[in-house]
């Protein structure tokens, strides 16, 4: 297959590639893949093979490898191109760069020199789980890998406990079963929530419902390959109208009515309007 070979800017480019069919690349990033004076890679065997698919092809040109454990050494000598006035094309194994993967440091590095940092997006496995959960999208809190050790990933996940949006995570399978469980603890088993596995690959698989659900239907079960987890947001405060006023009348022996509205309103979720405008009816009576 032809590409278009352009001539790139010198600059960075940030290629986002398949998280499993190799289709879901851009004619943009294969058009950069093909142009591009030098080529860095997180995997470069993945980089490969997924150039020799497209009939891209690499010529004489460098493949250098940047991940995690070479980024130091390997970060310099990238950006040693880029001051020659090299266009540099880096994607990380699967998926977009620096989401959940290298990049960061990079893309810094190279913008506080004044070189054109620019991407040509494509795949993310948190963005296509999103589209297939069945939670709200309206907000949304991409979290990444939970700490390994157990004691760590609860303090974790009590952290984000009341957070109003959807929690999305990425796990892996072997930890799968042991982080539901967890959530279903820390943030209740009736949290609905969904599992996404394998996505855009031949043994798809999106699991949805309840927590404690999804820590049943894993009983016995031996899952693999990549595991994107999507927990819905805390359910509306449950605090009634008495409880709230009372609280109200304590803060405002030491606060102001607007200071009071807002510490509540962040203190239990209820609008800040609803809090100030109670606050307003007591201190109206407080001072007959």
């Amino acid at each position: 297959m032809n590409h278009n070979i352009v001539k790139l800017d010198a600059g960075l480019y940030f290629v986002a590639t398949p998280i499993g069919t190799a289709r879901d690349i851009t004619l943009r990033a294969l058009d950069i893949l093909a142009s591009a004076d030098v080529i860095a890679a997180e995997d470069t065997r993945s980089m490969r093979h997924l150039m020799d698919i497209h009939g891209v092809p690499l010529g004489d040109r460098p493949i250098l490898a940047y991940h995690d454990h070479n980024g130091d050494k390997m970060r310099p000598k990238l950006l040693e191109y880029l001051a020659q006035g090299k266009s540099v094309a880096y994607g990380s194994e699967a998926g977009t760069p620096l989401i959940a993967d290298p990049g960061f440091h990079l893309s810094k590095d190279a913008a506080e020199m004044g070189c054109l940092v620019t991407s040509a997006p494509g795949p993310s496995a948190f963005v296509t789980a999103l589209t297939l959960a069945g939670l709200p999208t309206d907000r949304f809190l991409f979290e990444g890998f939970l700490p390994n050790s157990k004691s760590q990933r609860r303090s974790k996940l009590q952290d984000l406990a009341e957070i109003q949006a959807t929690l999305i995570f990425y796990e892996s399978p072997k930890r799968l079963a042991a982080m539901l469980a967890d959530a279903a603890d820390v943030l209740g088993g009736d949290r609905q929530a969904a599992f996404c596995r394998e996505l855009t690959k031949k043994f798809e698989e999106v699991r949805r419902g309840t927590l404690t659900d999804l820590v049943q239907s894993l009983a016995g079960q031996t899952v693999k390959g990549e595991i994107v987890v999507l927990i819905d947001r805390a359910g509306e405060p449950k605090l009634n109208e008495l409880d709230l006023e009372t609280q109200i009348r304590a803060a405002l022996e030491t606060m102001s009515v607007r200071d009071a509205a807002e510490a509540l309103a962040q203190a239990t979720g209820l609008p800040k309007r609803q809090i100030y405008k109670m606050a307003l009816d007591i201190g109206s009576k407080a001072d007959r």
